[in-house]
């Protein structure tokens, strides 16, 4: 998604000598996100860090929006995109413990209007099942419901859309992350609280918290004087983007927040569940607290010896590992423009959160300052996070440039290639997407979504019976093949469609797309 969890990172590490270095001071710290602002081309961000149940560090960097200029504080809220999943799984746990319902109830008993693409799947698969990404479905499967923003789909589409799906694993069998089923929970919590999921994240763990300045959704802000604004980059120049709005409900992705108020969130989940100025409340149990950083599917560990880790999965809303024996508790963040990360170390007592604004940019100061900031907690060497992943990220942006460059050097070369426009116009549906229209519109061919307006676009040539789309929507890198199959007449019958860049986000699913002709022009 974006509500995607993170923009997850493989950087393949250079092992170095240990030598140590010590926490870092906050002046060091200041240095640090200055420095990977300045490389990352970042507008914005905001840094938190929790230690022994204080807030020890939080301060804004940069501006919120390139248009004003505007300095970000400790009070900026930023999109925290899949960062928002946590606080769904915690919702689930105080309902939870107050009997409504069992981590192990069927879905179905709850919704039983929610669909699987096999029945025993759907007869079995429980709340749990919801948060762990253990489906069988593939990577954010159905994430073009939502996907760029501004469709029409509504919770009754979504829970009769998996049906549709093709299994890509047998269930419970392998972790591939999924924005869909957290909507499904966020429908349940609204079920079974009598409170949209929005209302029960004010009203049952913001306002404990004292979390004021945060909202469930950009709707709810009003005063949107302390609201970053999503920006993209191009070589050196700044995008300021439209703010990314939220549909059907904001459980996957939902959340606007700050550093200051988040630094709650951090220490409570610290704390096990215990909140208030001597941690004399209590949100949710020492239990509830093990179930969500208990791992329920696992991962691939990072095999470095660097942190000599043993294990990796994915709890209920967080991902868990181990580092130089410490247990770590993490997740990610994305939408257009707006990238974050969440980082706690129970074992020191530690909490780190970092919110940027820019795309792609904050991937890598996201990345870079919490890890240099839990090395020198870990006693590890200065790792030089920011040169490695600039080189990393510079090398992977080059391979996609390279790979877009040549498609559309294809297209321009064959632009000249005489086709019958007339065997691709209709109108072709996908059981869970709905219509697409092929079309003539100022002498060239075109396509659009009836149900998501935002991605239409320019059809050119490629090769074969594929063609190239540049969409009107350029916000982020998706651009798409577009492979028609012909009759014996020569007559398109159907479109399989896929993302041109290897850099294409995951929540692009266009290849989980089965287009089938239901009208000729």
């Amino acid at each position: 998604m974006k509500f995607k969890q993170s923009i997850i990172i493989t950087c393949f590490l250079i092992v170095s000598n240990y030598l140590g270095f010590a926490q870092l001071t906050n002046t060091q710290i200041d240095s640090l996100v200055n420095h990977a602002m300045e490389t990352f081309k970042v507008a914005g961000s905001a840094v938190a860090i929790v230690k022994d149940g204080k807030i020890i560090y939080q301060k804004g960097f940069g501006v919120k929006s390139k248009a004003t200029n505007e300095p970000v504080n400790e009070h900026t809220n930023f999109a925290i995109a899949s960062n928002s999943k946590a606080f769904t799984t915690t919702a689930l746990a105080i309902l939870e413990e107050e009997g409504k319902i069992k981590w192990t109830d069927k879905v179905i008993d709850h919704i039983p209007e929610f669909t699987m693409y096999n029945p025993y799947v759907q007869q079995n698969f429980n709340i749990q099942d919801l948060l762990t990404h253990r489906s069988g479905l593939g990577l954010g499967v159905g994430d073009l419901m939502f996907f760029p923003d501004g469709s029409d789909f509504t919770i009754d589409d979504l829970l009769a859309s998996f049906q549709h799906f093709k299994p890509v694993s047998a269930f419970r069998t392998k972790w591939d992350y999924d924005n869909l089923l957290y909507l499904v929970a966020g429908e349940l919590i609204a079920r079974k609280s009598g409170m949209t999921w929005e209302a029960f994240i004010k009203t049952r763990i913001f306002e404990p918290l004292g979390m004021d300045n945060s909202y469930p959704a950009l709707d709810d802000i009003t005063d949107k004087s302390h609201l970053a604004s999503p920006h993209s980059t191009t070589n050196t120049s700044f995008k300021v983007l439209p703010d990314y709005q939220e549909m059907i409900n904001g459980a996957a992705g939902g959340i606007y927040a700050n550093v200051n108020d988040l630094a709650q969130w951090m220490l409570l989940h610290l704390n096990q569940g215990k909140y208030g100025e001597n941690f004399e409340n209590q949100l949710f149990t020492e239990k509830s607290q093990h179930e969500m950083w208990k791992i329920h599917t696992t991962t691939a560990v990072n095999r470095n010896p660097r942190y000599k880790s043993h294990f990796a999965g994915y709890g209920l809303g967080w991902d868990l590992t181990d580092k130089k024996g410490n247990m770590v508790v993490s997740h990610t963040g994305g939408l257009p423009g707006m990238l974050s990360k969440t980082l706690l170390i129970p074992d020191l007592n530690l909490g780190i959160v970092v919110l940027t604004n820019t795309e792609p940019g904050g991937s890598g100061l996201f990345y870079a300052v919490s890890s240099t900031i839990e090395d020198s907690y870990l006693g590890l060497d200065d790792f030089q996070w920011i040169d490695k992943l600039t080189k990393f990220l510079k090398s992977r942006e080059e391979k996609g440039d390279d790979v877009t460059k040549r498609v559309w050097e294809t297209v321009e070369a064959n632009k000249n290639t005489p086709i019958d426009e007339s065997k691709y116009i209709g109108i072709y549906q996908d059981h869970w997407f709905g219509n697409v229209e092929v079309f003539k519109k100022d002498h060239q061919l075109w396509i659009k979504s009836h149900r998501s307006p935002k991605l239409n676009g320019a059809m050119s040539f490629y090769n074969a019976n594929t063609f190239a789309i540049k969409w009107e929507y350029q916000d982020m890198n998706c651009d798409a093949f577009v492979m028609f199959s012909l009759d014996e007449n020569g007559v398109a019958q159907s479109i399989k469609m896929k993302g041109i860049s290897p850099n294409i986000d995951f929540s692009f699913d266009f290849h989980d797309l089965d287009l089938q002709r239901i009208k000729k022009e």
